[in-house]
């Protein structure tokens, strides 16, 4: 099970994922992002995998999802500390990560 921890700063979000994504997690992590985003509306979205165990191409939909919701808001949006099974999935899709 998926699990997403928040740390709210002056303009920025970060948010925590840890656990496995898979289809059924990504919506349930999409719901609760998408709600801190549109309650903080920060600059600067930073969504860290590092407690992430695994990840299936849902997990690359809820990033693209979560760089276009925070684009259509004025706000960008930032990958990193992928572990390497994630790095791998992030490399296909041509997601870029710090």
């Amino acid at each position: 099970m998926a699990k997403v921890t928040f740390v709210p700063g002056t303009g920025t979000l970060a948010a925590y994922l840890s656990g496995e994504i898979d289809h059924h997690a990504a919506q349930s992590l999409r719901r609760e992002i998408d709600a801190q985003v549109d309650d903080r509306l920060p600059e600067l979205l930073t969504l860290d995998f590092s407690g992430v165990t695994f990840m299936d191409s849902s997990g690359v939909g809820l990033i693209l999802g979560r760089g276009r919701h925070i684009d259509a808001l004025g706000g960008r949006l930032t990958v990193q500390n992928p572990p390497r099974a994630v790095r791998r999935m992030l490399d296909l899709a041509h997601i870029t990560y710090a």
